[in-house]
């Protein structure tokens, strides 16, 4: 088998098992994620498969389903899996702090909704809330966001035409990627400016054309002690700030809600089908309504009326 193909199914029994609200019997997850193996490579697959888990710090548990059998069913605690403080290498804190920040990019998101999917379709209760440690709310869709990423993870430095604002027109540029970020509801790359000789970050989305590898693989070390973020938000221009007022539907959107100013429940809203919540937000200008969108009609935009024409013009386009 290859590793892409174990890979997979090693992530598809980590959700199963962190969405399920009880132990999952044996029977069941052979049924829904081994179904093509004999009683004998069952086993041994998913023996291994446990251990693996395991073995990368996943509390895979044992349980009883019954009081009166002896039938083993198994479940991942989601307050046991969310991770405690660890020290990590620079290099590895990295890559670490840049998959928390991916977990719907595309590659990572189809292989999710698939084993959430199947999940579903054979009838398991699933507990999608379950997926909160690990699901922030941010897109990346900035066409150098793939090269970057992959630069980094091999540690390749990479060769870039960069548009400045200011500037006439786009000049090339030489860099040691140290990590991706977002910042103030942009992605950045922060690493060595080999022609300058000092740390740069750099906005993705001004990348002109396509970034290319130079050299090879591993050919630099990421700094000891660095603090991508800090680094970044030091390097970075100041993000402009804008007040925003949203009615949000009850329950819902609690990213959102954790990082309001102010919260006023139970407000007249668009619609009398649920209960309104008016929330008061103070963030940066870029970004927001990509978030307020992913909500659909959850969330309804009352300032300011910049925010609102630009969420009604992006629904106007994806009718059209």
């Amino acid at each position: 088998m290859s590793t892409a193909a174990k890979t997979e199914r090693l992530m598809k029994l980590l959700i199963m098992l962190l969405v399920q609200r009880h132990f999952v019997p044996k029977e069941r997850i052979r049924a829904i994620l081994y179904g093509d193996a004999s009683t004998d490579a069952f086993e041994k697959m998913f023996e291994r498969d446990k251990e693996e888990l395991r073995s990368l710090g996943v509390p895979v548990e044992v349980g009883s389903l019954d009081a009166y059998f002896d039938e083993p069913g198994y479940r991942i605690r989601p307050d046991a899996f969310a991770l405690p403080e660890i020290d990590l290498a620079p290099d590895e804190a990295a890559i670490v702090g840049l998959a928390t920040r991916v977990w719907e990019h595309q590659r990572l998101a189809s292989a999710t909704t698939e084993a959430v999917r199947k999940l579903t379709a054979a009838g398991v209760d699933v507990d999608l809330t379950a997926l909160d440690i690990a699901q922030p709310r941010l897109a990346a869709d900035d066409p150098a966001f793939d090269v970057f990423l992959e630069a980094l993870t091999e540690r390749s430095a990479l060769e870039f035409d960069y548009w400045r604002s200011g500037t006439a027109e786009p000049a090339r540029r030489h860099l040691q990627p140290w990590g991706v970020t977002r910042y103030a509801g942009r992605w950045y790359v922060l690493g060595f400016d080999t022609d300058r000789g000092a740390e740069r970050v750099f906005r993705l989305s001004r990348v002109q054309g396509e970034a290319r590898r130079t050299g090879r693989p591993g050919a630099y070390q990421i700094p000891d002690g660095l603090d991508i973020s800090a680094t970044t938000r030091r390097l970075a221009p100041a993000p402009v700030t804008q007040r925003a007022v949203l009615l949000v539907r009850g329950g819902a959107a609690a990213p959102l809600r954790r990082m309001a100013d102010s919260v006023e429940v139970d407000v007249a809203g668009p619609d009398p089908a649920t209960t309104w919540d008016r929330l008061v937000l103070t963030r940066g200008n870029v970004g927001l309504e990509d978030e307020v969108l992913g909500y659909g009609a959850s969330v309804y935009v009352e300032s300011p009326p910049a925010l609102r024409d630009a969420v009604v013009a992006r629904l106007e386009g994806a009718l059209a």
